[in-house]
């Protein structure tokens, strides 16, 4: 849920709290001593390319749209000089930052922090200064699950070496190897409810203590359940003097790299990897189907006319995505004349979609939709449906939804529109991190009906022109 104002006072004004309405929390745990980085500071000040590790750290909390209390958690001795450079990254927004000092363990620092936290919040976010390159949308990623599903989550990567079990004594003789398939590399930030974390964080104090390896662990043995979503590769954590290394090298190739180009031809470099595209759906009503949007059920109200099961979101979506990657459109694509399409779902559509940006190699950055119409009222299962499309699209996906005023079509609830936008990136293959989707990889029995029940169902082998309607 989107923090919302609770009172119409300027921020700043006599009794009120720039935080009031804040729902989000960030824990920044740097207090590590960073002994194993050798470099005489305690990891979050040693300086990557002329910047800290904390600087570089805070930067991605702060480019999210979504206002948050950011609350560092330093060491005693440096709180002073952390709390100038915290103050100095958010800028105008140094009203959002608490710099409290950590614990004896980082359990105990991530204690003091969440012991910081304001008190409107609802969703907390423990990330580990050390990952300073974690993108924005991994935060938001990661908070608007917690806020979907109620549960923790982290975000994680599939392990692509083989995992071997070995004796225990030292003696490293092989007794087994273990199955990768069910094991993920797991990050930061891992997110929780602001209720549940605190419960769970109260009940690991107590004798005797149980020191956990991260905050996931502690929340789960807590009894409540922990989920996975994407992570990313580039969110690596600097515990070594070669990571660090590797650290260096990442912000040079940002900036353009060493030989001389300019920080501006870095960025220019970076942009002439996206595309951007468009989608636009419109339905019409239709009583005597059931309603299907945004991949989800809405008992009881008129379904949307169609060849498929008329879900506008995720159509529009489909042709958004395909926009932007220069692929043609739903009905170009698709085919309104193909029998194997009639009531598919809008998951089968943009499965398929997506699986033809991976091949054509583009990977899907964000997606953002509105519902334009007098019904259904999409606000009440906003963050569900958010929750839906980003199991499905894998990368951040925002809904939001408005009216016309009693204007057009809409406006006599006649119909739906919707309208997305879709950010995709050109990656090479030496830099997928993660099997194309495919036949292979997603075959029928992956497919759902207007149910969202698994159906068989065969991938067309070739592009279906014959049909361009876009009422798919």
């Amino acid at each position: 849920m989107p923090p919302s104002t609770t009172d119409d006072r300027a921020v700043g004004a006599p009794g009120v709290s720039p935080l009031g309405g804040t729902v989000r929390a960030v824990v920044v745990v740097a207090a590590g001593s960073g002994t194993r980085l050798a470099q005489g500071r305690p990891k979050a000040f040693v300086e990557v390319a002329g910047r800290s590790i904390l600087e570089r750290s805070l930067e991605a909390v702060f480019a999210s749209s979504v206002p948050t209390h950011v609350v560092v958690v330093v060491p005693a001795a440096l709180v002073d000089e952390a709390t100038a450079l915290v103050r100095d990254v958010a800028g105008v927004a140094a009203d959002h930052v608490t710099v409290v000092v950590g614990g004896e363990s980082r359990q105990g620092s991530v204690a003091a922090g969440l012991a910081a936290v304001a008190a409107d919040v609802r969703t907390v976010l423990v990330h580990d200064c050390a990952r300073p390159f974690t993108p924005t949308g991994q935060f938001d990623l990661v908070a608007g699950t917690v806020e979907a599903t109620g549960h923790g989550v982290v975000p994680g990567l599939p392990v692509t070496d083989t995992i071997k079990k070995v004796s225990a004594g030292g003696a490293g003789r092989v007794v087994g190897t273990v199955d990768r398939s069910e094991l993920v590399a797991v990050q930061t930030p891992q997110g929780f409810p602001r209720a549940e974390l605190d419960a769970a964080y109260a009940s690991a104090g107590e004798a005797p203590v149980v020191e956990f390896t991260d905050d996931a662990a502690l929340f789960a043995a807590a009894g409540h359940e922990v989920v996975v979503v994407a992570g990313d590769p580039v969110a690596f954590k600097i515990t070594t003097s070669w990571d660090l290394r590797r650290a260096e090298t990442l912000v040079a190739e940002r900036a353009g790299g060493s030989g001389g180009s300019s920080a501006a031809g870095g960025v220019r470099a970076a942009a002439d990897r996206l595309r951007t595209g468009l989608g636009v759906d419109v339905h019409a009503f239709d009583a005597d189907e059931p309603l299907h949007l945004g991949l989800l059920h809405f008992p009881g109200e008129a379904g949307l006319a169609g060849h498929s099961d008329g879900d506008a979101v995720a159509h529009a979506v489909v042709d958004a995505l395909l926009s932007a990657a220069g692929l043609g459109d739903i009905g170009s694509v698709f085919g309104t004349s193909d029998p194997r399409f009639a009531g598919a779902s809008g998951e089968v559509f943009l499965t398929a979609a997506l699986e033809r940006l991976t091949h054509a190699g583009f990977d899907v950055v964000n997606v953002a939709v509105q519902v334009i119409g007098n019904r259904p009222r999409v606000g009440a299962r906003r963050l569900e449906m958010e929750a839906r499309l980003i199991e499905v699209v894998g990368a951040p996906v925002s809904v939001s939804a408005t009216t016309t005023d009693g204007l057009g079509f809409t406006g006599r609830s006649e119909g739906v529109t919707a309208i997305a936008t879709a950010l995709v990136s050109v990656v090479e293959p030496r830099e997928r991190t993660a099997p194309p989707r495919g036949p292979s990889a997603a075959g029928p029995a992956d497919q759902r009906d207007q149910t969202g029940q698994p159906v068989q169902t065969d991938q067309p082998d070739q592009t279906d022109t014959t049909e361009t309607d876009r009422s798919a």
